[in-house]
């Protein structure tokens, strides 16, 4: 089977233009080092880009890449008809049985839903959810996201919904949903180091700090703790987002690092995070809204105790996950006696979470599970690919 998977590029984004190396987002990287392991696929990873990359032909034995070239006119501002045009131009050329984008967020969907041959998407980010929450006004770019998007669903043969929140969103507007989660980097399945307990507990926040994330509040109840009298490191992770958000936690921030329980290690490599995992014994995600929660299940694949808000694919990453204590999002005060009662119990960490987290969400059981539906779909389509 060949299929053509339409994703963002990471070195595009970045501007990064002299990296010789393609990146690309967390899940797709995962699912194409699953197709890595599946000899019987040919896949062709698109990107549009800016400006030219130097890239490999193939980056793996069965996987090839295809970078192309659009016009800043071709984007957002054409309602990225330059991109659609450049990529149906290379996928005329490549002909592949299925065409999977990735994400509604920008092109991909779009570039998949247009291209002429049969495709599905799926959801990473749920952009009608994402502009509500930030009230986007009309002609912003989370407003148009949206309108996009279901714009989009409506034409697609069908979507790959990471949990059931995001389905939930999604199958009013579409016609077929699949129920598939994101898989996690192979890197996360690496064998763990001898668990050696720290004499303050290291507590992790992976991710963006925006409002969404809720780190102003999670920092606000790591103060009382601490006042208190627990003893905690909490570790930030991610890039502080430039806004009005970002600016007060930076400022929250630093007066919690002058009391010392606080410490903010920036934008970490993906060997530093898993290294910061292994030091540590817990991880706290608190966000207000998520499709899916890939850091959750990360956090786990490492036998961390995790605590976290009850909301999008969370919830079904930690059901049946040892160690993983779901609250509501908006209690903190709930998570303040959940991290005081862990705290004195001496902060015990999973010792089977790792295995549980294998069994759903590594690569290659998440690659051989796409297959099976390119395979329902070509068949409904009267394709002949097996």
């Amino acid at each position: 089977m060949k299929i053509a998977l339409l994703t963002t590029e990471n070195r595009d984004h970045d501007k990064d233009y002299a990296s010789p190396t393609p990146r690309f987002g967390t899940a797709p990287e995962a699912l194409l080092q699953g197709f890595a392991l599946l000899p019987e696929v040919e896949v062709h990873v698109v990107s549009c880009v800016h400006r030219p990359v130097i890239s490999p032909e193939k980056i793996a034995p069965n996987i090839f890449y295809h970078s192309v070239v659009v016009p800043k006119l071709g984007w957002m501002r054409s309602l990225y008809l330059g991109c659609v045009h450049a990529s149906r131009n290379k996928l005329r050329a490549l002909r592949p049985d299925i065409v999977h984008g990735q994400g509604t967020e920008l092109d991909c969907g779009l570039n998949a839903v247009r291209s002429g041959f049969p495709n599905v998407l799926t959801i990473h980010g749920n952009m009608r959810a994402i502009a509500e929450i930030y009230r986007a006004r009309p002609g912003t770019f989370f407003w148009l996201a949206a309108k996009l998007e279901a714009h989009t669903l409506k034409k697609t043969n069908g979507v790959f919904c990471n949990s059931a929140y995001t389905e939930g969103l999604v199958s009013p507007r579409t016609k077929k949903t699949w129920r598939v989660p994101n898989a996690l980097r192979m890197e996360f399945f690496s064998p763990a180091p001898s668990v050696k307990k720290n004499a303050v507990p290291v507590l992790l926040n992976i991710g963006m700090m925006e409002a969404r994330k809720q780190q102003l509040q999670i920092l606000e109840t790591a103060k009382r703790l601490h006042h208190r009298g627990f003893k905690f490191q909490l570790h930030f992770i991610g890039k502080v987002a430039d806004t009005d958000y970002g600016k007060n936690f930076q400022r929250e921030l630093a007066a919690a690092e002058r009391e010392g329980f606080v410490r903010h290690l920036g934008t970490l490599s993906t060997q530093q995070i898993i290294d910061a995992m292994d030091a540590a014994e817990a991880l706290v995600h608190f966000p207000s809204e998520e499709a899916f929660g890939l850091v959750t299940a990360e956090a786990l694949a490492r036998n961390l105790k995790f605590f976290g808000a009850a909301v999008g694919g969370g919830i079904e990453i930690a059901s049946g996950a040892e160690g993983a204590e779901l609250l509501p999002a908006d209690d903190f005060s709930a998570l303040e006696n959940a991290l005081a009662h862990w705290l004195t119990a001496g902060c015990p960490r999973p010792q089977n979470a790792a295995v549980t987290m294998r069994e759903r969400y590594h690569p290659e059981v998440v690659a051989r599970r796409h297959l099976e539906i390119y395979r329902e779909v070509l068949h409904h389509k009267g394709a002949n690919v097996f």
